[in-house]
This record gives structure tokens, C-alpha cells and sequence, in this order.
């Protein structure tokens, strides 16, 4: 309902614009045409005006709706340019026949015996041709301004509401992201093994506590390099491991230059953290996990394919891919994407994320 009535003010407020400004346009016509001879006076003049702004509001609100279909500011590339510029083409030719066509209509059938002012005898097509030209080129320009201005204020309003969401992201960390389930199991098997292995389950209670400040830490932040964050898995990981009793495989495939590139603190380990969830947890022989970052083009590839089926439960929150698409979604915009699919008995997340 929301998108509905900012969809409707926006129309509103284009077609309100369209008709002061082109009824504008036609005044100052008016008010600075000399009148030479009574050619002011004349019905052929006035339709002319009339003219003008009928099919000036039906060209370029043409214009507009092939704009729309063009225009996409997240991913702006000269290809656009190039439609852009065919838009107006086609959009100032409709201009130029519809103006033309409805002149040579009026002076043809008109019974008013019009004397041409001696400004306009030299007034030939290709001039009235520049001048559409110049008309539509103008429009447009201040179409696309308009445009970018809203764009702007809508990137200033995302970022408002990311900095006013990292409070709560850090909340849904500490509800989600090492859940309470998780921290519980750990700490008792911690306890277990150090009836077996003192030394192991000190350094297990030193990645929990590690685990723990990462989470406290970090998630106030945008950004992290990616291998500070695989630290964090790595810790995730070995707790884990105790808790499958060794039927839990970890693979990663890491590209050297991947490390240093920055990304959503927390990311990575939930996507880890939800194969183990809802894919190894649930098969008795265990399986694997399989992380791999790669660079892509313009974009760095992030992969965690766990053995077993897609399965999301009904009573789950899914709390955690939640948060991953609505951290991409607000840092990154259109231009970062999140898939999760089952292929080939295994389960895979999938995030781009563009090079900056």
C-alpha cells in the first residue's frame, strides 16, 4: 500500500509539473511574440499555442514511459546512454510530425487570410526540426535531473535506516547469529572434553569468547575484510566439530586475492552456520560444508554448499538469511544479489557482491 501511494503522489506530481510547465512554456509565448500585423489576434495563432502544449505533454509523457523502462540508476553503463538518446530521437521526431502535420493542417483549412510576419517567412522545416530537438533535449535533461535528485534523497534515506538498524542487527546477532541453542551445546560440550582433553577445551572456550567479542564488536560496522571474517568461521567450525563427533567436513576454497576484499561483517558465518543447522544436523552419516570465494568479473562470488536437501522448516524464523538479504539489500542496492538452491543432492547459497 505503501509503494502504491508514493507511486500515485510521484504521478501526481510529474503530471502536475507536465502541465505548469509546458501551459509555461505557452504563455511565454504568448506574452513575447511581437504582434506584427494582428497576427497575435488571429484563431491560427492560438491554436498554434494550443497545439503546443497538447502535443508537448503527449510527447514527452511518451518520452517518460519509455525513460522508466530504460532507466536504472543502480546499474548505469553506456549502453543506457545510447537508448537514452534513441528515446529522445524518436520522442523529438513525434514532436516534429505532430507540430508540423497539425501547422500545415491549420494553414491549409483555416478561412483567416493570416499575412506571416516577415520573422517567420524563413521559417523552414529543418529549423523547426532543431527546435524540437532543443525542446526535447531540454525536457529531458530536466527529467533526469529530477530523477538523480530523488535518487539521491533515497540513498540518504537507506543509509538513515541502515545506521538507525545497527542496533538492532547486533540484537538479531546475539538472537541469531550465535543463537542461544548454540552457545549452550557448546559450553556443554566444552565442559565434557575437559574430562578428556584440558588443553583442547581451553582453546574451545578461547574461540566461544572470541566468537562472543566478534559478534559485539564487529556488527556495528559495514564492512570487514573477508579474512577476518573466515577467522570467525574457523572458530564456528571447531566448536561444531564437537558437537558432530566427527561427522562434519569442512572444505574451503578460498582465492588469495579474495582476502582483503571488504564485506558485511557476519555474512559468511551465517550462511556456515545454517548449512550445519538445517543440513548436516539432520543426516545422520553427517557431510560436508564447502566454502569458496572467488572473484567474478566485477564481482566477488561467496559459495556454502552443504550436503543434503533443502529444507526450511515451518516453525523456523529463517532470522538469519533474513538478515543477509536485508544487510545486501541496504548496503549494495540493486547490484548485489542472494540465491539459495538445492543442485545435485546439495544445498547451495550463493552471494555477489560488487568490487568496490
Amino acid at each position: 500500500m505503501a509503494s502504491f501511494l508514493k507511486k500515485y503522489r510521484w504521478d501526481v506530481s510529474f503530471w502536475t509539473v507536465q502541465v505548469l510547465g509546458w501551459g509555461g512554456l505557452c504563455f511565454i509565448a504568448y506574452a513575447f511574440t511581437p504582434d506584427m500585423d494582428g497576427y497575435k489576434g488571429t484563431n491560427v495563432f492560438f491554436y498554434g499555442l494550443i497545439s503546443t502544449f497538447v502535443i508537448g505533454i503527449f510527447s514527452t509523457g511518451l518520452l517518460r514511459s519509455i525513460l522508466k523502462r530504460i532507466l536504472n540508476f543502480d546499474a548505469f553503463d553506456s549502453r543506457q546512454l545510447i537508448k537514452i538518446f534513441i528515446a529522445i530521437v524518436i520522442a523529438s521526431l513525434i514532436y516534429f510530425g505532430l507540430s508540423y502535420g497539425f501547422g500545415y493542417w491549420v494553414g491549409k483549412h483555416s478561412e483567416e487570410s493570416v499575412k506571416v510576419p516577415e520573422m517567420y517567412k524563413d521559417f523552414g522545416i529543418g529549423l523547426l526540426l532543431i527546435n524540437s530537438f532543443i525542446t526535447i533535449i531540454g525536457w529531458t535533461v530536466f527529467y533526469l535531473s529530477v530523477k538523480i535528485a530523488a535518487k539521491l534523497n533515497a540513498n540518504r534515506l537507506e543509509r538513515a535506516e541502515l545506521n538507525s538498524t545497527l542496533k538492532q542487527a547486533q540484537l538479531n546477532t546475539l538472537k541469531g547469529q550465535i543463537n542461544p541453542h548454540f552457545m549452550f551445546n557448546s559450553l556443554n560440550n566444552i565442559r565434557g572434553l575437559m574430562l578428556e582433553d584440558v588443553e583442547k577445551s581451553r582453546d574451545m572456550l578461547t574461540k566461544l569468547s572470541e566468537m562472543l567479542r566478534y559478534s559485539l564488536t564487529k556488527n556495528d560496522v559495514n564492512a570487514i575484510a573477508l579474512e577476518e571474517e573466515l577467522e570467525m568461521v574457523d572458530n564456528y567450525i571447531a566448536l561444531s566439530k564437537i558437537q558432530f563427533e566427527g561427522r562434519l567436513k569442512f572444505i574451503k576454497e578460498i582465492q588469495k586475492d579474495t582476502l582483503s576484499i571488504q564485506i558485511p561483517p557476519m555474512i559468511i558465518q551465517l550462511l556456515v552456520e545454517n548449512a550445519a543447522k538445517h543440513g548436516i544436523s539432520n543426516l545422520k552419516s553427517g557431510g560436508a560444508i564447502k566454502l569458496i570465494t572467488k572473484r567474478n568479473g566485477k564481482n566477488l562470488v561467496i559459495e556454502v554448499v552443504n550436503t543434503g536437501k533443502l529444507m526450511i522448516g515451518q516453525s523456523s524464523t529463517q532470522l538469519g538469511l533474513k538478515n543477509i538479504k536485508q544487510r545486501l539489500r541496504l548496503l549494495y542496492g540493486a547490484s548485489a544479489s542472494f540465491s539459495l538452491k538445492e543442485k545435485n543432492e546439495e544445498v547451495v547459497a550463493t552471494i555477489n557482491i560488487p568490487l568496490q
